[in-house]
């Protein structure tokens, strides 16, 4: 009873402290949570925001119209530039390291609908995810405090209330995922609401994995090669203006073997949004060198 009292007791602190920093963020389909990260700026999730302004609601229930200032579509972070009043930015974990095992709070206030605290333990460390357009994100905290749908962009906090993560993905099972709240995220966070939005160069296809490309050629004669099969071209993209056609295989980015998506990806992240990438593609029988620019 005197560890249940605890916990009841830091979560009733915690509400009436860092609660006061969690917002909801949207009113409708898509809504979630965020987090005060300074005067005038608001940290959540990209998934949360459509567009280039969103209603942000406070604890106390005033809402106010804010302004997309950066986005990390790939990284699954935003920041929104709003009248944040006299509200505390949540103070960061600077130094602690997440192990399992690890007691955590996880705080939200699902699209303004009220603030929610849950209790739990951090269950793995270095987990990976995809973001929203499918690329990885490594090195995310794994938790098992309960969150409602809207809880994403909202935080992880230590029992003193310090930023540990912001949450961003459900596992399913009673498990979920958060991106640690360290220097790399704090100087991704300071970017953003700089108004440097993170662009990710982009092919602008639509790839079938190797799995499938190896039996699709197989199937109209053509010998089985490891690569990522391009299904689609989109009209005016890199991909279109290089040349790239459905039917390719992409096999290799500047020698180096494409086998899944991620090679692929770590390929394109390699290059700088208006820089350009090598790609060997296997057309029919034959294989060319294509180079991409991204401009």
């Amino acid at each position: 009873m005197a560890i249940l009292d605890e916990i009841g007791a830091s979560i009733r602190q915690l509400a009436q402290g860092a609660g006061t920093s969690v917002v909801g963020v949207g009113q409708r389909w898509g809504a979630g949570s965020g987090v005060v990260l300074g005067e005038g700026k608001v940290l959540t999730n990209a998934h949360n925001v459509r567009g280039d302004r969103v209603t942000v609601t406070f604890a106390d229930g005033r809402a106010a119209d804010g302004d997309v200032a950066g986005h990390d579509i790939d990284g699954d972070l935003a920041v929104i530039s709003v009248d944040t009043g006299a509200i505390p930015a949540l103070p960061w974990a600077d130094g602690a390291v997440a192990e399992i095992g690890m007691p955590v709070f996880a705080l939200a206030n699902p699209g303004g609908r009220g603030l929610r605290v849950t209790f739990g333990f951090v269950s793995g460390v270095e987990r990976t995810f995809r973001g929203p357009r499918g690329q990885r994100i490594t090195g995310s905290l794994e938790h098992t405090a309960p969150l409602l749908p809207g809880s994403s962009g909202g935080p992880v906090l230590t029992a003193a209330g310090q930023l540990l993560g912001i949450n961003t993905n459900r596992l399913g099972d009673g498990f979920y995922l958060a991106i640690p709240a360290d220097e790399t995220l704090r100087g991704r966070a300071d970017a953003l609401a700089r108004g440097e939005s993170a662009q990710s160069p982009r092919l602008g296809v639509a790839i079938a994995p190797n799995h499938v490309a190896r039996r699709l050629r197989r199937a109209v004669g053509l010998a089985e090669t490891d690569g990522l099969l391009i299904r689609d071209v989109e009209e005016d993209s890199p991909a279109a203006r290089a040349g790239l056609a459905q039917g390719d295989l992409i096999v290799a980015t500047a020698g180096r073997p494409i086998r899944t998506s991620d090679d692929l990806f770590d390929a394109l992240q390699a290059a700088t949004p208006a820089g350009t990438v090598e790609l060997n593609v296997i057309r029919g029988t034959g294989e060319r060198t294509i180079q991409v620019t991204f401009a």
